[in-house]
């Protein structure tokens, strides 16, 4: 009698575990994905230029966070207009920064010399910093506020040199 009662306790404890170790799995795989009004993952990358750069870093400034790739045809588009705009904004407190998750450096590198990107660029070939923002389609760019909250979310490519998307970063200065 002692025995089946130890095996039925046994067996509870194990199915309890088992359903919490089920929860935790679960609760790990769930892809995060980060949206307008959230707070903006921290990170820590170095440039192409050799700047170690992070969200804080651009304290009092807008931070346009764009993911990359040189194999992706919507995002090789938008770099000229992509440039544009870092040249029209960058002395007014708008940081760009792109990070290509390229994992092929020549022609990562190949691609900043043809296309003459001006704005900071850093490679992560692995995706962590993407990952973290739940991006998986590139382009995908954040628009970041200078208190590190997220204002807009764009997925697929933009025209940055549109007046009204010009007027709408300048007015989250």
């Amino acid at each position: 009698m002692q025995s089946s009662r130890t095996d039925r306790i046994l067996k509870a404890l194990i199915g309890g575990l088992l359903a919490v170790l089920i929860f935790v799995v679960a609760d790990t795989l769930r892809d995060r994905v980060i949206g307008v009004g959230d707070t903006a993952p921290d990170f820590q990358i170095q440039t192409d230029s050799g700047l170690v750069v992070s969200p804080a870093n651009f304290g009092g400034k807008v931070l346009v966070l764009n993911f990359w790739a040189t194999w992706c045809p919507p995002c090789i588009e938008e770099i000229p207009s992509l440039n544009a705009f870092h040249q029209k904004l960058k002395d007014e407190g708008v940081v760009v920064l792109g990070i290509s998750v390229d994992e092929d450096a020549g022609a990562y590198r190949r691609f900043l010399e043809r296309h003459n990107v001006k704005f900071l660029t850093a490679r992560d070939p692995a995706a962590e910093i993407s990952s973290r923002y739940g991006t998986y389609r590139y382009p995908e760019t954040y628009i970041i506020d200078s208190a590190g909250k997220v204002r807009q979310k764009i997925i697929g490519a933009t025209n940055w040199s549109d007046e009204r998307m010009i007027d709408y970063v300048r007015s989250l200065l």
